[in-house]
């Protein structure tokens, strides 16, 4: 059975105005157009708005408004969402290519139902959209809940969750939210297909990026929830030990 699955673009801005141009170009050249695109933003004093409304893009939903910060955002966005696929391309990242929905329906088995998860590869690109290098974690062959003890093997924006087993973002976390939800998404799941496809250009200035020591630390405090406090300390005494030899 061949599908065509819906997706659901969502995009949370706020004051995005200089970097949200790629975004939405790069959503508008898709050439399999079976999506929506969703505009989550926190009431930007820039013309992000303006700009998406005079993308080529069609906006299926845009809301405004004032938030709690980006996973408050995200979650309107699955709320309002009514696609099979949930995708969070945040603003400056941008699909790597033309094709990359049409390559990802492409590698969807044909069966009777559709995967839990698609994912695929992630590319750094710099302010000017350069290549910088591929993500230094690439994504497994095989994925599953467990695989994130090693890190968060697979970018958010190149990990789509069908809707229907997607969790609320948890608000407890300012950070890292999107590790806790991608592992409870994993753990709801029995499907996951491996794309082998590069699906997103990653901007190299994201909000984990920016707090990157209260990111790490919320980041250990997930993986001692889902895996266990002792593995975790364990785990991550290895990553120095590791990093200490690699000098």
């Amino acid at each position: 059975m061949k599908h065509t699955p819906k997706f659901s673009i969502i995009t949370v801005t706020y004051n995005a105005a200089s970097v949200i141009e790629p975004t939405l170009r790069s959503i508008a050249a898709q050439t399999y157009r079976n999506f929506e695109f969703l505009l989550i933003d926190g009431g930007s004093k820039d013309d992000t708005v303006e700009k998406a409304r005079n993308s080529a893009v069609e906006i299926a939903t845009l809301i405004s408004e004032r938030d709690k910060g980006l996973y408050d955002a995200m979650n309107k966005g699955i709320a309002h969402a009514t696609g099979d696929y949930l995708c969070f391309l945040n603003a400056g990242d941008s699909f790597h290519a033309p094709d990359v929905l049409e390559k990802m329906v492409a590698a969807i088995p044909e069966q009777e139902t559709l995967p839990d998860i698609l994912y695929g590869e992630t590319a750094e690109v710099d302010d000017e959209r350069n290549f910088v290098r591929m993500r230094r974690l690439q994504a497994p062959e095989r994925l599953d809940w467990r695989s994130f003890r090693h890190g968060m093997l697979v970018c958010h924006q190149a990990f789509f969750a069908r809707r229907t087993l997607a969790p609320d973002y948890d608000l407890a976390y300012r950070f890292s939210a999107d590790v806790d939800w991608c592992i409870k998404v994993m753990k709801e799941s029995k499907d996951i297909v491996n794309t082998h496809i590069v699906i997103v250009d990653y901007l190299q200035n994201g909000l984990s990026l920016q707090n990157h020591r209260a990111s790490l630390i919320e980041r250990f405090r997930i993986m001692a929830k889902h895996y266990g406090l002792l593995p975790t300390l364990l785990r991550h005494a290895w990553f120095v030990v590791r990093a200490i030899i690699k000098r």
